[in-house]
């Protein structure tokens, strides 16, 4: 009998997984929540209305290792499964009748939810925030996987007084409780996909302004960033009234909010009226001219519109999702920055796609497992094409209908198509063909566009063509720095140096660094190994610029090329932290500790320093840069070996990857293997499994 139940749950487990839950639909979840950070645990309840649309004989939720101590439907107990990936009714359901369903439990995610500081009693900026797309909700909240099952949220977190909750919608209530406890209530009035909720809890500052339209946008941050607070958030209320008018359809929630956090996954998440990002976007005002939020910000607001209203139904469909927001983003660029920055920045995609195509590498728009680079660049460039063929007018008209008639609704590629066709009056078989299903990036379609709108872009091109027909570098040389002289654009000049910077004289080089053009400066700088030992001053200069890219690859070529003055450039530059990711003082440390007889006394503090950075309490990027500079130059301490095992266990998949190739390299030297032997008992079990396994 036992081998019949269980045959009978993982029959059930594998048909649930593989359908939709079209019976029944959830209208609203109201879910209280405790959190307990040093636990990883959250103990909750909640309570789902829902309404039954045929006869059926059960329903379900998705419930990823949730222990349920209690369930009740329409307030009486009912019997129920529990496979550790759904909790299922069996029960005889009749069409028409309204329901509630209400459940207890404790949850111990695995995944999506994220507690940051809290096995470290030094931490000064513990963190627990959440990531649902691609990670389920359902780890930390019975609720649905499938997206298309949209759901009206309110979430009660009860937490620390001393923190702060953000959540989706708007915070209607916060109210102290016993044990210097809060429960903050937030109100969601529309009904959206479970993988968009979200919460982010930390000690935060804000500051509330108001769109043209009355939406508040609240912008939180550290109280350590303050200086950083206006250059992250640079052009936030510019962005959000330009998507509203370029959209053609007011903002569909409460409110908006964008929250920092320390260690996460990507570099923003759109959960509905809460963009999560990652705090290494919080910058200076020097940080801004080479690394900012502007477009991250426009990206995922404009998936408050295509992603979070409107939802695709399945992967087929994504590009109606990322590759909207992706155009959205670019779009809003070219209102803030110009119209070189959109189309040099459409060029080099163009680019990168075609080289793609070349490489046997092109996919469709349609194909669920595609890339990164196919649904959001490719994606952004259909909808350029699509607005080309039909035209800005129509287009325009064309989006808001689509998104009014197929709001807090689930949709596919070919129902958009529709809306599309309606609106310019013809079909679009054609552009469908071409740009969604084919594989291919229709390059000279986008070069025969970029070249129309753009005449330096046309310049360029043409200025390739010329110089490919020469044979003489030295007239390859003439024609080029004419071309260069003629042009006041720019990114024609920075992209110039960038591919014929080899073919440059000394005079040349002098006059481009001469021209106190930060960008042009930086290209040259970055494209230079050999530095002429007549241009030393010159480029000795690029040490001032404010730019931390700039300095730092000034810093480290200067070093390699002129060995008699590295003690002058160090002195120079000994002051300078750089990104967030503290690019320019890693390097500066490094090189201070090679140089020998350089501030001799310091020697051992400026170890102890790159060496702390292998530490848990900084971000990933910073951790990951330390670590190479050790491993290349005098070794990693035992702490930072420690440091490293953590690192191999890490819920950023992409530094958990680095920490085990490192392990791997470090393992090939057996002094480093047994030490890493010795350390074991030191670690947690996760770690201790992962190097045993390892060594074994």
């Amino acid at each position: 009998m036992r081998n019949l139940f269980l045959t009978f749950i993982c029959f059930l487990s594998t048909f649930l997984n593989a359908q939709e839950q079209k019976s029944v639909d959830f209208i609203s979840g109201t879910a209280s929540l405790s959190i307990l950070p040093k636990e990883k645990q959250i103990i909750g309840t909640v309570t789902y209305s829902f309404e039954v649309l045929k006869d059926v004989d059960s329903i379900f939720l998705d419930a990823k290792n949730i222990n349920f101590t209690a369930l009740k439907l329409n307030g009486k107990k009912v019997k129920y499964v529990n496979d550790e990936k759904h909790i299922i009714i069996k029960k005889r359901f009749k069409k028409g009748k309204s329901q509630t369903l209400h459940l207890s439990y404790v949850a111990q995610p695995k995944q999506t939810v994220y507690f940051i500081g809290w096995d470290d009693a030094t931490s000064t900026n513990k963190q627990v925030w959440t990531q649902g797309q691609g990670k389920y909700t359902s780890q930390w909240l019975p609720s649905f996987d499938d997206m298309n099952e949209k759901v009206v949220f309110d979430l009660n977190i009860t937490f620390d007084s001393d923190y702060q909750v953000i959540a989706n919608g708007i915070l209607i209530d916060a109210k102290k409780n016993a044990n210097d406890m809060t429960t903050w209530s937030y109100d969601m009035e529309q009904p959206m996909s479970s993988y968009l909720l979200a919460f982010a809890i930390a000690k935060y500052d804000k500051k509330t302004v108001t769109s043209n339209s009355g939406v508040p946008l609240e912008l939180y941050y550290y109280h350590k960033d303050s200086i950083k607070f206006e250059p992250t958030y640079r052009y936030s209320k510019e962005i959000f009234d330009f998507l509203e008018r370029e959209i053609g359809m007011d903002y569909p929630w409460q409110n908006y909010k964008q929250v920092p956090v320390k260690d996460f996954l990507y570099a923003g998440m759109e959960n509905t009226t809460i963009t999560i990002f990652s705090d290494g976007y919080m910058i200076d005002s020097i940080a801004f001219v080479d690394k900012n939020y502007v477009n991250i910000n426009a990206h995922e607001l404009a998936h408050q519109w295509f992603g979070d209203l409107v939802t695709e139904v399945d992967g087929h469909h994504h590009w109606l999702q990322e590759g909207f927001a992706t155009y959205y983003a670019l779009l809003a660029e070219k209102e803030l920055l110009g119209d070189e920055e959109f189309y040099w920045k459409l060029f080099d995609t163009a680019e990168t796609l075609q080289n793609s195509t070349v490489d046997g590498k092109g996919e469709s728009l349609q194909d669920p497992k595609a890339s990164s680079l196919t649904f959001y660049e490719k994606g952004a460039w259909a909808l350029i094409m699509l607005k080309n063929e039909i035209g800005a007018e129509t287009f325009k008209k064309g989006i808001p209908k689509y998104l009014e008639k197929y709001k807090f609704r689930n949709v596919t590629i070919k129902e958009f198509l529709q809306e599309m066709e309606a609106a310019c009056g013809k079909p679009l078989d054609s552009f469908e063909t071409v740009w969604l299903e084919g594989k291919e990036f229709p390059n000279e379609a986008a070069l025969t566009y970029l070249k129309k709108n753009s005449s330096s872009i046309a310049t360029f091109i043409k200025l390739q063509h010329e110089v490919g027909a020469l044979i003489a570098q030295k007239e390859q040389a003439a024609l080029i720095e004419k071309a260069y002289d003629a042009s006041t654009s720019i990114a024609l000049k920075k992209r110039i140096i960038l591919n014929y910077s080899e073919l440059f004289s000394e005079d040349f080089i002098k006059k481009i660094l001469a021209s106190n053009r930060l960008k042009l400066r930086q290209a040259l700088l970055l494209k230079t190994v050999q530095i002429p030992a007549g241009l030393q001053p010159d480029f000795e200069s690029l040490l001032e610029d404010q730019s931390y890219i700039t300095v730092e690859n000034a810093l480290y070529r200067l070093f390699l090329n002129f060995p008699e003055q590295r003690k002058k450039y160090l002195d120079q530059t000994k002051d300078i932290i750089g990104f967030s990711d503290k690019n320019v003082r890693l390097l500066w440390l490094t090189l201070a500790l090679v140089t020998e007889d350089y501030n001799s006394l310091k020697t051992k503090d400026y170890f102890d320093e790159l060496g702390s950075y292998t530490n848990p309490k900084y971000d990933p990027k910073t951790r990951e840069t330390a670590f190479q500079y050790l491993f290349q130059t005098f070794g990693l301490t035992d702490t930072n070996l420690e440091d490293l095992a953590k690192a191999s266990i890490h819920h950023s998949w992409q530094f958990k990857k680095f920490a085990r190739t490192l392990f791997d390299e470090l393992l090939k030297d057996e002094a480093y293997k047994n030490r890493i032997i010795t350390l074991l008992p030191k670690l947690n079990e996760k770690e201790k499994l992962y190097l045993t396994n390892k060594l074994e």
